[in-house]
């Protein structure tokens, strides 16, 4: 069952570093809310039925076994929104960066949390956590910039910021979300994120020309990397070591860059591929401590697809 499990890990980190190359074909037709708008609200869709199966089991004894509480809705609509931030931030940048650029800087949000339960929540972080920002910091540039101070590139700049809002989300999931059903929680940020989005994109943005390549974009992230891979995530993460799920997710950011080289043509110089490898052992010298302790909790570790 382990091995099973890690595979099915795999591929999903093959799907997540794929789903970089649908977005940045949505962002070269030019839209960031419809599109994240219509992709959210779809998968919020394909993972209902998941959740309305989850209420009615842990509530199979309770008068209304399908309800969601207050608390739970408030926490939804919070998650929704900072989910809201970091797609639209992450989808933006995509008109103007790589897809490879994109995955390894999203992946920088792993890094961000410990500052941000530090600033927050006062949690000091432990001494490899500070060495590990100080590495993803220094490889974020090199991949950024080339090794160039005044060619930081615009949507690199906004996958950044967009990595806060990820880091943030995840703490409120961390903190907030384990108190409810996971997969009704979903769903509702999901849906809240979809709204916002949709909202912003008729009042902002102009009507994108629905191709097909654009519905491709649309149908392969919201069909397969949030609504297909979100339910195998969870299955799978019930049956393997959380040391073994966190470096096998990882590979998203990997898969990223492949992607975007095989299927978009993109290319990365030598320098910035060093600057790949340095947010990539960031990323994975930020989780060393959990995962000596074995308590990581790789449920809500990956985000941004």
């Amino acid at each position: 069952m382990r091995l099973k499990a890690d595979i099915t890990l795999f591929f999903i980190a093959i799907i997540w570093g794929s789903a970089f190359v649908a977005q940045r074909v949505a962002g070269q037709v030019g839209s960031v809310y419809i599109f994240n708008g219509v992709r959210y609200l779809l998968a919020g869709l394909v993972v209902l039925p998941f959740a309305l199966r989850g209420l009615r089991a842990n509530g199979s004894q309770a008068e209304h076994p399908t309800s969601i509480s207050r608390d739970q809705t408030k926490w939804m609509l919070i998650a929704g929104f900072f989910l809201f931030m970091g797609s639209a931030l992450q989808q933006a940048g995509m008109q103007y960066t790589t897809a490879g650029n994109a995955g390894f800087i999203t992946s920088l949000y792993v890094v961000l949390i410990p500052l941000i339960l530090f600033f927050f929540w006062g949690e000091k972080p432990h001494w490899l956590f500070i060495l590990a920002v100080i590495m993803a910091m220094a490889g974020a540039f090199l991949l950024s910039t080339g090794g160039k101070l005044d060619q930081i590139q615009f949507g690199d700049l906004l996958e950044f910021i967009g990595a806060l809002f990820w880091a943030v989300h995840v703490v409120i999931l961390g903190k907030y979300a384990h108190n409810f059903e996971s997969m009704s929680f979903s769903v509702g940020q999901l849906l809240v994120c979809g709204l916002l989005n949709l909202g912003v994109g008729i009042f902002i943005e102009p009507m994108p020309v629905f191709n097909s390549n654009f519905l491709f974009a649309i149908g392969y992230t919201a069909f397969l990397s949030l609504g297909l891979c979100y339910t195998l995530q969870i299955w799978a993460q019930k049956h393997t070591p959380p040391a073994d799920a966190a470096l096998i997710i990882g590979l998203e950011s990997v898969f990223a860059v492949l992607s975007g080289w095989l299927l978009l043509d993109e290319r990365l110089a030598g320098i910035q591929i060093i600057g790949c490898v340095m947010i990539f052992a960031a990323v994975i010298l930020s989780q060393f401590k959990e995962w000596t302790s074995g308590t990581i909790d790789t449920e809500h570790l990956v985000e941004g697809h």
